[in-house]
């Protein structure tokens, strides 16, 4: 596979063992440079047993993703417009030769339909998904861009999504260009495993069985103008620690290559799905210890990306990775196509997810710990984007202006959509969080405070 050296992981891997308690400790002190690790740096963090040490790593990736982003959590919602696919993935709802899935691609008023009802709810980023097909015998980017314009049609009085980005098959780069005129914010494309042998036998028929065009294409992505992407693999397939290094090693040729590394990293954690015998037969699950190791060690070694959280895990243990890394989190989800308007599609979708919860029940157990919900999209606005966000960043400069946004959007959230409960501590919240801020800026936020409540949505800085 591109840009994956196997045998170079595996020796680093090796080396990490040997790895003392002072050596650790160094690593720690250089993640809180806020510079990044090296391959073998994360090995050695990878390699952490010992309960009191492993404490450590998770409060420094607490203190990083603090220094970077403050307190704030991004909320978003996934739609789903197709689960029709031409691949044989082992582990996937959505493979071809499901038979027990009732297949269907939404159509623009459909994609409407779901839209209204997560404007509804409060939601105002989304992130399309579709299988490696529709079942329609246009180019399939087509279809992406009807779905994105869709999306951005619908109003509910104030109210409108105010970001896509899309998760999608890759593309050639004319293909990317289209999606980049029609307005997407990131493009998201997971390599699922980075390991060549195993991504084969998981992958054995359709496009996605090819694991170097799947590679290249957040490559086609960056040449067609799309600055924002975000990567991952699907811990589960293959070893966790092999898996964070080849991801570390996808990220290096990416700022190699164009200076920018991902705006993203996604730790989806495998789940079943209905008509997939996989998880009996995978070798590789993590343990929730593991689990959470893996998200803070990555904060420590990409500390300007944000990590996405999806409703694949249990509440108890959603909230319990907040606190070690995690910028972005989806809530209220649904895996199947229609699944928000229609039935609730828990046969058809993709995995089973394990938080039920919605979106203000999210949102009401992020205010309890101090944390701050945020819908901001401002940066894809203001064209912080590519090597500009990560200018801001990768110092913790973007902070301040996180903070603020996620203030305005909550603002406007607690006033339109919440809950009495959530808007009680949300409110309190506010005023705890506006007795931090310095003079200049409280003034500032006040002004966006008077607008809203006249009526004024969607501002930001």
């Amino acid at each position: 596979m591109k840009h994956i050296d196997e045998q170079k992981i595996w020796d680093v891997l090796g080396d990490a063992q040997k790895a003392s308690a002072a050596d650790v400790e160094a690593v720690l002190a250089k993640s809180r440079t806020l510079k990044g690790l090296t391959l073998k740096e994360t090995a050695v963090l990878l390699s952490v047993s010992d309960p009191a040490i492993l404490k450590k790593i998770l409060e420094t990736a607490a203190w990083v993703k603090n220094e970077i982003y403050g307190s704030r959590i991004v909320l978003f919602a996934p739609l789903y417009t197709s689960n029709f696919c031409m691949n044989g993935c082992l582990y996937c709802g959505f493979k071809a030769d499901n038979k027990s899935v009732k297949r269907k691609a939404l159509t623009p008023g459909e994609v409407s339909r779901e839209v209204s009802w997560l404007l509804g709810c409060g939601h105002k980023r989304i992130l399309l998904v579709a299988g490696e097909s529709r079942g329609s015998r246009r180019p399939v980017v087509e279809d992406y861009v009807e779905a994105i314009e869709a999306v951005y049609r619908v109003r509910i009085g104030a109210h409108q999504i105010r970001r896509v980005n899309i998760n999608c098959a890759p593309l050639s780069v004319d293909d990317f260009c289209k999606l980049k005129r029609a307005g997407i914010g990131t493009y998201q494309l997971f390599q699922e495993t980075y390991h060549d042998a195993t991504y084969r036998r998981l992958h054995p028929y359709g496009p996605k069985s090819d694991p170097d065009n799947r590679l290249d294409a957040i490559d086609r992505a960056f040449r067609a103008g799309i600055d924002d992407v975000g990567i991952g693999p699907l811990f589960g397939l293959y070893d966790y620690r092999f898996e964070t290094l080849g991801l570390l090693g996808h990220i290096r040729h990416l700022e190699e290559a164009f200076g920018v590394g991902p705006h993203t990293i996604s730790v989806p954690r495998i789940e079943p799905a209905h008509g997939i015998d996989f998880m009996s037969q995978t070798a590789y699950k993590l343990s929730d210890e593991e689990f959470k190791k893996t998200v803070a060690v990555l904060r420590l070694a990409v500390p300007y990306t944000g990590i996405i959280l999806t409703t694949r895990e249990v509440p108890a243990f959603r909230d319990e990775l907040f606190a070690v890394g995690v910028s972005q989190v989806s809530a209220g989800s649904r895996t199947s196509p229609g699944g928000y308007t229609q039935d609730d599609g828990a046969d058809d979708g993709q995995f089973f997810p394990n938080d039920s919860r919605n979106l203000d029940q999210v949102i009401g157990s992020l205010l309890e710990k101090g944390l701050c919900p945020s819908f901001c999209a401002a940066c894809y606005r203001k064209e912080r984007t590519g090597a500009t966000f990560m200018g801001l960043a990768k110092p913790g400069a973007i902070k301040g202006k996180c903070q603020m946004n996620a203030l305005i959007t909550l603002k406007e959230y607690l006033d339109d959509f919440a809950s009495p409960g959530v808007k009680e501590r949300g409110y309190r919240l506010i005023e705890e969080a506006r007795t931090l801020l310095d003079e200049d800026t409280r003034r500032q936020l006040s002004v966006f405070f008077d607008d809203i409540q006249r009526g004024i949505r969607d501002a930001y800085v």
